[in-house]
């Protein structure tokens, strides 16, 4: 099943968040309207904004509510990429020219400080102080990790925990709170939206799992940028870490810099693959899947509870 169809019950909500996303993005300079909407029109999977909804089934579900948190939270996943992409001086993200290839670095900069800054005021209109507590605690924490990021760059001799770590901040924590958010804007007991969060954690942390596999297993077409990009841009992800238990691959990888050829990146992806490192990480990304599918057995039976399950499975298995 698509990932669409498994929560298609929300679509007439998921237009409305939609629609709100364009209708937010209007400033008077037309350079940055542009800049914000060539974001946007990139697409994505907006899987925090449905997770906000789902979470929302779980206590007093207002749309006019729950939009305000699921649009900030995706405005903030798309200010970081377009300053991720700064930082990596990355040309293409999901097959299109990005913001700082389009226009230049200052831009891309000014562009996702404004997009982070429409988020925040979305936020004023959720009146539960708890809420901008919990979202001020995770910027602080996604800030620290990608500036551990910037650290860890061609640090060949990190180790696993380092990644976790990395990735807890990078990826697992935003997920983590569109959960938590979502029912914590539906009134849901703090009880729950705890366990929320933990699943949201969980599936984070597989999901980001699955991303760094993809790169060395899936084709440029696939991922809209070359294979192998995360590991020449300096990013040490779980199957190189794996594969670099081997001291041959290890100074194979070692070797690696952002200006080397797509003949000598692909050589070492494929000793990558060979090494049983890609079924290592899949056996890591299962781990947390099924402490995410364990949490979810303590929420209420109904039909977000379902989705959630049905979505994580789908973020275990997905080929892109």
């Amino acid at each position: 099943m698509k990932l669409k169809m498994m929560y298609s019950f929300l679509n007439s909500d998921i237009n409305i968040i939609e629609k709100e996303l364009e209708e937010t993005i209007q400033p008077e300079s037309l350079l940055l309207k542009q800049a914000s909407m060539h974001t946007l029109q990139a697409g994505g999977k907006r899987i925090r904004p449905v997770f906000v909804l789902l979470a929302g089934k779980f206590g007093q579900y207002d749309i006019h509510v729950l939009k305000n948190v699921a649009v900030a939270l995706e405005l903030i996943h798309m200010a970081s990429l377009v300053h991720d992409d700064v930082i990596d001086d990355a040309d293409l993200r999901r097959g299109q020219p990005t913001v700082k290839s389009k226009w230049d670095n200052k831009i891309a900069m000014y562009t996702g400080d404004f997009v982070f800054a429409l988020a925040l005021e979305l936020m004023t209109n959720i009146k539960r102080p708890e809420a901008h507590k919990i979202l001020a605690n995770t910027i602080v924490e996604v800030t620290v990790g990608e500036i551990q990021q910037i650290k860890d760059k061609y640090r060949f001799n990190q180790n696993l925990r380092d990644y976790l770590r990395r990735i807890k901040r990078k990826t697992a924590l935003l997920i983590a709170v569109s959960c938590q958010l979502g029912a914590v804007a539906a009134g849901v007991e703090v009880h729950y939206h705890k366990k929320l969060f933990r699943f949201g954690y969980y599936v984070g942390m597989s999901y980001q799992i699955i991303d760094d596999i993809l790169d060395f297993t899936s084709t440029e077409k696939e991922l809209g940028k070359p294979a192998g990009s995360d590991l020449l841009q300096g990013n040490i992800t779980a199957p190189a870490l794996f594969a670099m238990e081997n001291p041959h691959i290890f100074s194979e990888i070692e070797k690696v810099h952002e200006n080397m050829g797509p003949e000598k990146i692909g050589r070492i992806i494929s000793l990558i693959k060979q090494s049983g490192a890609i079924e290592k990480s899949f056996a890591l990304s299962d781990h947390y899947l099924d402490k995410a599918l364990s949490v979810l057995e303590e929420l209420p039976e109904n039909k977000a509870k379902k989705t959630l399950k049905d979505i994580a499975k789908y973020i275990g298995r997905r080929k892109f």
